[in-house]
């Protein structure tokens, strides 16, 4: 079990040159800002698991709430995150690493009651499911609410 770090661009734990978080955004059709790549660079290698605006924000301490929205906003709509919606009631992003960037075929999430962390089980697909003739699909989301492993081993 991961949490959502398995992307082909992540590299949690060390920073790359500017350059190549600058090629991410180009190959996106994204224009290169100081704060896009602000926000791109934190959630690309300090940030692992699912996290919310706030804790990009926290994180960078120069940029504005609203910039850094607008940034999230926008790698969500260009495939290079997805959004997360575990029942919390906070809007959780994650490193997009699907095989498709739209979120077809991706994998599911697991939301623990005890520390409300979310993860990523990048190892377990989204089954298919068997629509009805005339359905199309243009996003699946599959989230588990449970007890993680940390979280079960601290009640045992």
């Amino acid at each position: 079990m991961e949490e959502c770090n398995g992307h082909e661009h992540t590299d949690h734990g060390q920073e790359r040159p500017t350059h190549y978080y600058e090629q991410i955004l180009s190959d996106e059709g994204i224009r290169v800002t100081a704060v896009r790549l602000l926000v791109l660079k934190a959630v690309y290698s300090r940030i692992q698991g699912a996290f919310t605006l706030q804790d990009v924000v926290d994180m960078l301490e120069t940029a504005d709430t609203s910039s850094v929205f607008r940034a999230l906003t926008l790698f969500a709509e260009k495939g290079l995150l997805h959004l997360i919606d575990d029942g919390s009631g906070a809007q959780k992003y994650c490193v997009c690493h699907c095989e498709d960037h739209h979120h077809h075929r991706g994998h599911i999430h697991f939301s623990c009651n005890v520390c409300h962390k979310t993860f990523c089980l990048t190892e377990v697909p989204i089954p298919p499911v068997p629509l009805p003739q005339g359905f199309q699909v243009e996003e699946s989301e599959y989230v588990i609410k449970g007890i993680c492993p940390k979280c079960l081993g601290c009640a045992q």
